[in-house]
């Protein structure tokens, strides 16, 4: 048996890293409040690399920032303006999601449009980002 096809959403994903949970908790708020991005989940890691020319080994934490195709360009200058790191990771793919999270997902890219408050019950909080 299989199910319905639901309506989806296109969204982008993007990853980067930052050196630490300061820097990456400062960076995520302002991409948000700038409406580049609806959501970042950070993860701490712990990452090992060659940077100029020495093998190297350092915590950081991940950035999952989720946003749409729309966003990409201008998500990707403030990247550069506002990133710790010299060459700042950036990995993007193409993600689509179920029409709620999306709508939710989209509201929240929109300047100046606040999405309508629901009544509280039981379940039915904000979405996990």
């Amino acid at each position: 048996m299989t199910l319905p096809a639901e309506p989806t959403c296109r969204l982008s994903l993007v990853l980067t890293t930052e050196g630490s949970p300061k820097q990456a908790d400062t960076l995520a708020r302002e991409l948000v409040r700038r409406r580049l991005v609806a959501c970042a989940s950070l993860l701490p890691v712990r990452s090992h690399y060659r940077w100029q020319g020495q093998l190297q080994s350092s915590d950081e934490v991940k950035l999952l920032l989720k946003t749409s195709p729309d966003q990409l360009a201008g998500l990707q200058a403030a990247l550069a303006e506002l990133h710790s790191y010299q060459t700042p990771e950036w990995i993007h793919w193409e993600a689509a999601s179920d029409a709620a999270y999306g709508q939710w997902l989209l509201e929240q890219l929109s300047p100046g449009a606040e999405p309508p408050v629901r009544p509280e019950s039981p379940g039915d909080g904000d979405p996990a980002g």
